[in-house]
């Protein structure tokens, strides 16, 4: 039902793949980092930490939990490899709210001509670009819950069914929104072109969330993923 879901849908939320135990570790351990540096941003609306698996590898064995593998494998494929890792944080009180969009971009090393790559733009520590279509619609999605998410502290506000309408015109969306409330220790997969939002906290909780996506596509022209790990 799940998988149908995906499929049909571009999203589904699967409770307790993390206990809460090893979700208190995780952010035991994410609190003990340093927070400086490029990859790190931080605001009173938001903490974030780009190339987050990169950051932080001493997480990288709580995440892959057998768990956690398995639903990667069962979702998205054993094709399938990591392509980008954030942390964010939206803490209490946070009036950081996301509008409506689609994932288009992705993370590489490095700037070049290739067809169908456009809309470049330079991050810290790697370029942003917006790849060919086929590549978006193989991506996958793995959103780990680290706090009881709802409405009121930034749960996901999706369009069911958007991603299989191809790259979305803002001025064109149209569809019935669906609230995503994710419980601790949950993970929500969906597909990057699934139209998302997130509102601001209104109930003083905080939200933090690891975003990771999977690709199985090599990219052309001697352009390489910044974040690649096989799992």
């Amino acid at each position: 039902m799940n998988q149908l879901q995906l499929q049909e849908e571009g999203f589904t939320v699967l409770p307790d793949i993390f206990s809460h135990y090893e979700v208190d570790t995780l952010i035991d351990c994410i609190g003990k980092t340093v927070s400086s540096g490029p990859l790190f941003r931080k605001t009173n609306d938001l903490f974030a930490i780009r190339q987050f698996l990169k950051e932080l590898p001493q997480t990288t064995d709580l995440i892959f939990s057998n768990a956690f593998k398995r639903i990667v494998r069962e979702y998205a494929g054993e094709d399938h490899f990591v392509v980008k890792s954030i942390y964010f944080d939206k803490p209490e009180g946070s009036n950081w709210f996301v509008a409506w969009h689609q994932d288009l971009t992705i993370a590489v090393d490095k700037r070049r001509d290739c067809h169908g790559f456009g809309g470049w733009t330079s991050k810290p520590e790697s370029f942003s670009v917006q790849p060919p279509a086929d590549i978006l619609e193989s991506m996958f999605t793995f959103r780990i819950h680290l706090d009881d998410t709802d409405m009121a502290n930034g749960a996901l506000r999706v369009i069911p069914g958007s991603h299989k309408k191809g790259i979305i015109r803002m001025e064109g969306m149209a569809g019935d929104e669906r609230v995503c409330a994710v419980g601790k220790g949950g993970v929500m997969v969906m597909k990057p072109l699934l139209l998302h939002a997130s509102s601001r906290v209104t109930n003083n909780r905080q939200r933090r969330v690891i975003h990771i996506e999977f690709c199985n596509r090599q990219l052309p022209d001697g352009l390489n993923w910044v974040e690649y790990m096989r799992v």
